[in-house]
């Protein structure tokens, strides 16, 4: 078995690779060649914490991921990561477990090239300026995902911890993005000013409010993952907006300000405009106008996992380490 650790992968798999095989695997979801259970969720009340599971199948490659990641947000006070991740390859034709690898990057990496795909595909075509809300673990990847689709002039960052927010902007810069990055001092700063969105918190409260929120923007919302988390405003959750999710099952049983817009009787699950499966299968799928607020929701699913799993896997094999398994 190969075992791929983070600065492996980081090395010779990216932003690009990940697009590509996001929407390769979401084709073969719609020929109905994948199989993907869904994931189990264990809570730690007393760390605020969870760990996640998440297997899936693909049909047509004969390959299988398992991926275990824990998301503790106590760990910043000990110096270790937030997220933590592990997946495990197999090859289903003969069950071998053939690849081991670090799946922090890997997870924060799928989910930017989600919300690349859906900005892309719902975003102004001129929109040149994002709102950053929350500088945490998963907005990095985040950042490059829509870099990677629009000609980014000017960034807006904004975390609870100031200094956390140019730790950041150094560390977009380093990496290369040339627009012009402005640490602020609200979510309404950021946000009023943006054409684009990125939401990456795990705030039980709404950091997007609807009055700061200008018409036509997309907003792609990443971190709130339980039923009793918030980042959009449910006022925002409405019959006038087009709302794009990354895995409807999933999205029906976590996505907290949308369960809330439901139990309001404000919204309905009926009034999803499209998954991103639909997404990339039908180009007919855009923004209807240019007033409409547009809102991509992510909370997971395994077959995005294995995507980029089967990809690192191909792209990085040549690089790994090779252990004994019996």
């Amino acid at each position: 078995m190969l075992v791929f650790n983070q600065s492996i992968i980081q090395k010779h798999y990216g932003m690009a690779d990940a697009i590509d095989d996001v929407k390769k695997t979401l084709r073969a979801k719609k020929n109905g060649l994948i199989d993907a259970p869904e994931r189990t969720v264990v809570n730690v009340e007393e760390y605020d914490a969870s760990a996640l599971y998440m297997p899936c199948l693909n049909l047509d490659s004969k390959m299988a991921a398992m991926k275990v990641v824990s998301i503790f947000p106590t760990n910043a006070t000990k110096n270790l990561p937030t997220t933590q991740g592990a997946m495990l390859l197999t090859e289903m034709e003969s069950g071998q477990h053939i690849a081991l690898m670090n799946a922090s990057y890997l997870t924060r990496l799928r989910t930017g090239a989600q919300s690349a795909i859906a900005t892309d595909r719902f975003a102004k075509k001129d929109a040149d300026t994002l709102a950053v809300i929350g500088t945490g673990g998963m907005a990095f990847e985040q950042v490059l995902g829509i870099n990677e689709v629009r000609d980014l002039t000017t960034i807006y960052l904004y975390n609870r911890t100031k200094e956390k927010a140019f730790t950041f902007k150094e560390r977009l810069e380093h990496f290369g993005v040339k627009a012009t990055i402005i640490v602020v001092d609200s979510a309404a700063e950021a946000t009023t000013q943006a054409q684009i969105i990125n939401c990456a918190t795990r705030s039980t409260e709404s950091v997007i409010l609807k009055s700061d929120v200008q018409a036509g923007t997309h907003i792609n919302g990443v971190g709130s993952y339980l039923p009793e988390m918030r980042e959009i405003d449910t006022a925002l959750i409405t019959n006038e907006q087009q709302i794009i999710v990354d895995d409807v099952e999933g999205f029906k049983h976590e996505a907290g300000e949308f369960i809330a817009a439901v139990k309001q009787g404000t919204w309905s699950f009926d009034n999803i405009f499209a998954s991103l499966e639909d997404v990339v299968t039908d180009e007919s799928l855009t923004r209807r106008d240019d007033n409409v607020i547009t809102i991509f929701k992510s909370v997971g699913a395994s077959y995005y996992d294995l995507a980029v799993a089967e990809g690192t896997y191909r792209v990085v094999k040549p690089y790994g380490e090779t252990i004994t398994v019996e």
